[in-house]
Parts: C-alpha cells; sequence; structure tokens
C-alpha cells in the first residue's frame, strides 16, 4: 500500500497545516475570536456530529480542549486510549479507518508516527486532524499564533525566537509563521535543527509572504524579539536519550538573562511561550514561566477556541 507522504486525501484533512495556507488561518482566527468572545451564538454548530479522538500518547491540553470545545459547539466526543495497542496492531490501519468513517463524523489522532496519519487519511472519508505526531503539531503552531495576534496584535512581522528542539512544535511553529508573515529566528543545539525538508516548506510560504526564517546555533541571535518559546528538550518516547540531550542542551535554557537580551531594543519585555508540559528549571526557570510576560496559559486555553474553529469549519456551518 502506498500512502500519501507529502499531500492528503482530503482537503477536509488537517495533518500539517499545509491544508489551510495563510488565509486559511487567519479565516481561522477570525471564526476562533468570534467563538471566545461569544460561545452561545455557536452552541449548536456540531448538533449531532460525533468526534473519536485515537490516542496513542497521553495528554491534558489536547483531550480536554477537544472534549469540552466539542460539547461547547452541541457534539458528542470519544476518547480511545491507544496507550496499550497502537494504531494498527490489533487490525490494519485500513479496517480501522473504514469502520471509523462508518460512524463518525471526525477523527483526531494523537500518535507516534506521522505515517499513521497518512494512512488514516487515505482510508478514511471523513476529516482527520493531527493532535500530534512525530513530525507536526499544527494545532498547537494554530493556538500559539492565535496567541500572538491577542498580544501583538499581528503574525505580520512579529519577531519570534523559539529555543531548543527543532522538533514536531518547531516543525508547525515554523510552517505556521512562514505562512503568516512572521520573522522567526530558531536556535538550536548542533545536530538538532529543524529537518531540512520543513525549512525548504517554509522558504516556499515565506516568498510568498514577506516572512523571514533564520536557523542559527547562536544564542545571541535571541536579541530584540517579541516573544521566546521553547519546549521539553526530551519529549515522549526519548527517555534513553536523555543524559545526553540534557548535556546538548546546556546553554539553551530559558532564563531571566536569556529574556533580557531578547527584550533589548524594545519598549516592553519580550513574552515567554511553551506548549506544556514543562519542565520547570530545565528548559525554562519558575521566573520566567511564572512571570507577567508568559502567556503559556494563554496558549493552554486558546488550544480549544482554535480547535473549535477548526471542527466549525471541518464539519459545521461556518465555511
Amino acid at each position: 500500500m502506498t500512502t500519501k507522504a507529502t499531500t492528503v486525501s482530503k482537503a477536509t484533512d488537517l495533518l500539517t497545516l499545509d491544508e489551510l495556507g495563510g488565509d486559511g488561518i487567519r479565516s481561522l482566527f477570525e471564526t476562533a475570536a468570534a467563538m471566545k468572545a461569544n460561545p452561545a451564538e455557536f452552541r449548536g454548530v456540531l448538533t449531532g456530529k460525533s468526534v473519536i479522538m485515537l490516542f496513542e500518547k497521553p495528554s491534558l491540553r489536547t483531550r480536554v480542549s477537544f472534549e469540552v470545545g466539542v460539547a461547547r459547539l452541541g457534539g458528542h466526543a470519544m476518547f480511545y486510549d491507544h496507550g496499550s495497542v497502537k494504531i494498527g496492531e490489533r487490525e490494519s490501519v485500513k479496517d480501522y479507518a473504514k469502520n471509523l468513517e462508518r460512524w463518525v463524523d471526525c477523527i483526531v489522532a494523537r500518535v507516534f508516527k506521522h505515517t499513521i496519519l497518512d494512512e488514516l487519511a487515505y482510508y478514511a472519508s471523513k476529516p482527520v486532524v493531527n493532535a500530534l505526531s512525530d513530525m507536526h503539531h499544527p494545532c498547537q503552531a494554530l493556538a500559539d499564533c492565535f496567541t500572538l495576534t491577542e498580544h501583538v496584535g499581528t503574525t505580520d512581522g512579529v519577531k519570534l525566537a523559539y529555543v531548543g528542539d527543532g522538533n514536531n512544535v518547531a516543525h508547525s511553529l515554523i510552517l505556521a509563521g512562514a505562512m503568516l508573515g512572521a520573522q522567526l529566528t530558531v536556535v538550536t543545539p548542533p545536530g538538532f535543527e529543524p529537518q531540512f525538508d520543513i525549512l525548504r516548506k517554509a522558504m516556499a510560504h515565506a516568498q510568498k509572504s514577506g516572512a523571514k526564517i533564520t536557523v542559527t546555533n547562536d544564542i545571541e541571535a535571541v536579541e530584540g524579539h517579541d516573544a521566546v518559546y521553547t519546549d521539553v528538550w526530551v519529549s515522549m518516547g526519548q527517555a534513553s536519550q536523555q543524559a545526553f540531550r540534557l548535556a546538548a542542551f546546556q546553554g539553551y535554557q530559558v532564563d531571566a538573562e536569556l529574556m533580557a537580551r531578547a527584550s533589548r531594543g524594545r519598549s516592553k519585555p519580550a513574552l515567554f511561550m511553551h506548549c506544556l508540559p514543562a519542565n520547570r528549571n530545565i528548559e525554562v526557570t519558575d521566573e520566567v514561566i511564572d512571570s507577567p510576560f508568559s502567556v503559556v496559559y494563554d496558549q493552554a486555553e486558546n488550544r480549544m477556541h482554535v480547535q473549535m474553529a477548526l471542527l466549525a469549519k471541518l464539519l459545521g456551518d461556518t465555511n
């Protein structure tokens, strides 16, 4: 069986952010803002709709934000735990997808391997939403950029420094920033840069939007940014690499000194961002994450609002 590694089967899937593009993301943000301001106006958008959530990895924000969001829109969310038996082990991904499409209106999947999402999208006639994979975390990036629009006013020209591992969160943030005209500086230790294919796609988007993407190992490059973003240094499934990673990332902790450097030349301190969960006093100090300029809980809340807007776009009447 040949799956589509770079494309998806339906325009109504969301696997990478490519399915939305810059204009689609901006439209989604308009809906998310309206839902956040006037939730009662959207209570029936998903009436009669069912969303199944397939989780190979544990989660707080992803599970609760999707479950509550679907309920607020009048739909029904179901959680299916794949922590013990991974998708495709008990039965083929094809058979699984072909069964699910007969019962539910949308499949939300949080998986280890992105190829599982590609297969689900290939075989299922219903929308498939990436709730996290090893390559992408599009719902998180949408929430992050929506949060920036709330605090900065726009993503066009916003200066965002990402410090840490060039992982799935970084990949989606890079793509979103490239589509929305951001000036994104990615600072990683040597050997932990984002994947070249992601950067290639981001550069193509940047040519259209006017975005600027810089990748460097120099921590001094954070100077003069509107926000600083970091993520854990050791993700789920990387426990065996913990000692190696902690050593490699020394010098890349987001502390008060780094935030002061990022704020140089600005009229107010730079914002601090993190997708959570955070390993406090490892990739970020308590002083930073608990500061008045930390917007981590805004990001967490906005997961729900942008996902509600996304589901309404895929399944409801707000297209």
